[in-house]
């Protein structure tokens, strides 16, 4: 049986600046349905997050980003779709997170779950770009995933969502975010171990062994 007793720690990342940014209600409703369910929530804010290689990594803002990463046990990343493809907004937040920080590993065997907002009519642009993206930092991204299409239609003026059949997939996107971060986070470190790895830290350990 696993461990359900430990909240799941669920870091949320949104892709606009502007004042009612729809990616960020969206955003902000699926960590409330998450909260719900158990989880322990973060939004990180993009405000005053330089651009990528702007500033030394020593940055508060870039600390504060990867610090969550960090924390996190899964993600859940919201974008508009902007020309066809996420915004660079979500896209610098990605970009700040690198693959490995030492011995640290920001990203990897985190779960993730993947969501956009459109203007028009649905689209799974921004989507297929962030599973690539996922894919790419090394996470476990979730089956299921949100398209809000007139995503300008579907919010009250609180900045909560309307009923629909769009709000209704992000209660099956966000359980299904709960149920496989609970299930995978304890082993984590068995299903990322890799050959090439143990076999790189072999060779490094032998050499530092003949340079004594």
């Amino acid at each position: 049986m696993e461990n359900f007793d430990r909240p799941p720690k669920i870091l949320f990342l949104y892709g606009s600046l502007r004042e009612r940014s729809y990616s960020r209600l969206l955003a902000e409703e699926a960590a409330r349905i998450i909260s719900d369910f158990g989880a322990e929530v973060r939004i990180f804010d993009p405000r005053e997050l330089p651009l990528r290689g702007q500033v030394p990594e020593t940055h508060p803002k870039v600390q504060e980003l990867r610090e969550l990463s960090q924390w996190s046990e899964g993600q859940v990343w919201s974008s508009p779709e902007m020309h066809g493809n996420v915004t660079g907004i979500l896209k610098n937040q990605i970009d700040w997170i690198p693959l490995s920080l030492g011995a640290v590993r920001p990203t990897q065997g985190r779960t993730l779950a993947l969501m956009q907002v459109s203007g028009g009519s649905q689209s799974f642009n921004a989507l297929n770009t962030m599973r690539i993206l996922g894919r790419w930092m090394r996470m476990f991204t979730i089956p299921n995933q949100s398209s809000v299409a007139k995503a300008y239609q579907e919010f009250h003026e609180d900045g909560t969502m309307k009923e629909s059949s769009y709000r209704d997939r992000v209660v099956d996107v966000m359980e299904e975010l709960y149920k496989f971060t609970v299930l995978l986070r304890d082993h984590t470190e068995y299903l990322t171990d890799r050959h090439s790895e143990r076999k790189a830290h072999a060779q490094a350990s032998e050499q530092a062994k003949q340079a004594v």
